[in-house]
C-alpha cells in the first residue's frame, strides 16, 4: 500500500477516505442545490435540456467529421485542410460550449449516481483523450498543415489524428446514449 494511503489523519481516517468522502460530498451539495433539484424534478426542464444535449452533441459530431475525413482523405480532399477547419470549426466550439453547458446541468440533477456509473466515467475518459489528442494535434502536427494543407491525403501524422478523434467522439455518443439509459427516470 503507498504510504499517503496507509497514515491515518485526523480522527483515524484515511486520507484517501477523506478524499472520497470529500468528493461525495461535493456531488451530494451539487445535486441538493435549488437548480439540480428543479431539473430532476421538472420532466419536462430535464427533458429539454436533454434535448438541447442531444442536438449539440450532434452538431459536434457532424462538424468534427467533416474535418476528421478530411485529415484522413476520405472527404473534401480538393480542399485546403486550413479552409475547411477555419470554417467549420467554430461552429464544433459553439455546439461544444452548449453541449457541455447543457451536460453540466443534467449531471447536477442526479450527480453521485452519474459519477457512480462505470459508462460515465468511461465517457468522460474518452473525452478527455479526445481533448488530449486535439491538444497534440494543434500544437505539433497542425503547425506544418502549410506543408500537406492541398494534398489530398495528409500524413500519417494528421490522418492518426483524426482517426483518434473519430473514434472517441464514436466513443463518446455510445457512452453517452448507454448512460443515459442506465439513468432511466425514476
Amino acid at each position: 500500500m503507498m504510504p499517503f494511503l496507509a497514515t491515518k489523519g485526523i480522527r483515524g481516517i484515511k486520507r484517501g477516505e477523506v478524499k472520497v468522502q470529500s468528493l461525495t460530498g461535493f456531488l451530494e451539495w451539487l445535486q441538493a442545490s435549488s437548480l439540480a433539484v428543479f431539473i430532476h424534478r421538472s420532466q419536462p426542464t430535464f427533458t429539454t435540456i436533454e434535448l438541447v444535449h442531444v442536438i449539440a452533441v450532434s452538431l459536434v459530431i457532424g462538424t468534427i467529421a467533416i474535418v476528421d475525413l478530411r485529415l484522413l482523405g476520405i472527404a473534401s480532399t480538393k480542399r485546403p485542410f486550413t479552409e475547411l477547419a477555419r470554417a467549420v470549426l467554430p461552429w464544433t466550439w459553439v455546439a461544444f460550449g452548449v453541449a457541455a453547458v447543457a451536460g453540466a446541468l443534467l449531471f447536477i440533477s442526479q450527480a453521485t449516481e452519474y459519477f457512480g456509473k462505470t459508462v460515465f466515467q468511461i465517457k468522460l475518459s474518452v473525452m478527455v483523450l479526445a481533448g488530449i489528442n486535439m491538444l497534440i494535434f494543434e500544437l505539433i502536427t497542425a503547425r506544418g498543415a502549410h506543408e500537406w494543407d492541398l494534398a489530398s491525403t495528409p500524413p500519417p501524422p494528421a490522418r492518426l489524428a483524426g482517426a483518434i478523434s473519430l473514434t472517441c467522439w464514436v466513443l463518446i455518443v455510445i457512452s453517452g446514449r448507454w448512460t443515459g439509459f442506465a439513468m432511466l427516470p425514476e
